[in-house]
């Protein structure tokens, strides 16, 4: 019969353990003495005993009621200590976080906020995964990847996304014979090899290829490279240019290609799946990334 005690039951046993009278009880918690008297008439049927009788003095318990007080008393207590959504602070949360982000975002974004959750939220254990692209949006269903910091474009359909900053491209070459003195014409920059970076598709079709179009222009993408990482090392062995975002820069061993004109920036943003919207941790991290970013 236990199973059919509810939170108003145990508030009421509550107030009277604590006060002893039904006319106490009754206005400590803002109910009628009637109302008091009918919930410890459900609650004797229930567990079979009379809990309180009359003395002159007020309400005495019984052994039985004196036996379950303290299981009374911790139901209450664990109830009480439930936090509210807004009331969940970092350094008390344990959990893991797993963030999915190219090695870019991983230098730019990633590699701050771990260092900020070592002290704000010394609780948290920190996946991070190479960038998804076919299986992003099952994953963050399924609960294998919290969030991802990616380029809006590419923001799977079923996610949320919180815009975080404007990247700009910059042209880069491991070869000083382009810096001339002078910027560059787009006309001459389609001449050489391009490498670009297609994180997790191997791509020869980079976002800059329709910039190029507009311009009247086209040109020769060689290689294709898995990570902002790598580009820069195959970048140095050769005669390539590429775009780079400029947060990657300076970069050892590249040079800095002034250009007439450059492709338009791109936005960065943090995307969650939509349930993170009622996660007040998540709510507290990309608040704090943001943060981060803006110092």
């Amino acid at each position: 019969m236990i199973d059919k005690l509810d939170i108003t039951h145990l508030r009421i046993l509550d107030a009277l353990y604590k006060l002893g009278k039904l006319s106490a009880a009754a206005e400590h918690l803002g109910v009628s003495q009637q109302a008091i008297s009918l919930q410890l008439k459900k609650l004797r049927e229930i567990l079979g005993d009379p809990l309180f009788v009359r003395t002159g003095h007020g309400m005495l318990a019984t052994p039985y009621a004196n036996l379950i007080e303290p299981h009374i008393h911790q139901v209450l207590v664990r109830l009480h200590a439930i936090p509210l959504p807004d009331s969940v602070t970092p350094d008390t949360i344990s959990r893991t976080l797993s963030i999915c982000a190219t090695d870019y975002t991983q230098k730019v974004i990633v590699a701050a906020l771990i260092r900020d959750l070592r002290v704000s939220a010394p609780g948290v254990n920190i996946i991070v995964v190479d960038i998804e692209v076919n299986d992003l949006t099952a994953k963050m269903h399924q609960g294998d990847i919290d969030v991802t910091f990616t380029v809006d474009g590419y923001v799977p359909a079923g996610l949320v996304s919180e815009p975080l900053f404007i990247e700009q491209y910059r042209c880069v070459s491991a070869d000083s014979a382009m810096l001339t003195g002078a910027p560059m014409a787009l006309a001459t920059l389609v001449g050489y090899d391009f490498l670009i970076t297609s994180p997790g598709t191997g791509s020869f079709k980079g976002s800059a290829d329709a910039w190029f179009e507009r311009q009247g222009l086209r040109r020769k993408v060689v290689l294709s490279a898995p990570s902002f990482f790598m580009a820069q090392e195959f970048l140095r062995q050769s005669d390539m240019v590429a775009f780079l975002p400029s947060r990657l820069l300076p970069a050892a061993g590249l040079f800095d290609i002034p250009l007439e004109k450059y492709p338009p920036g791109y936005e960065v943003v943090a995307a969650c799946h939509p349930s993170a919207n009622k996660d007040p941790f998540m709510r507290w991290l990309l608040a704090r990334v943001k943060h981060l970013l803006a110092a």
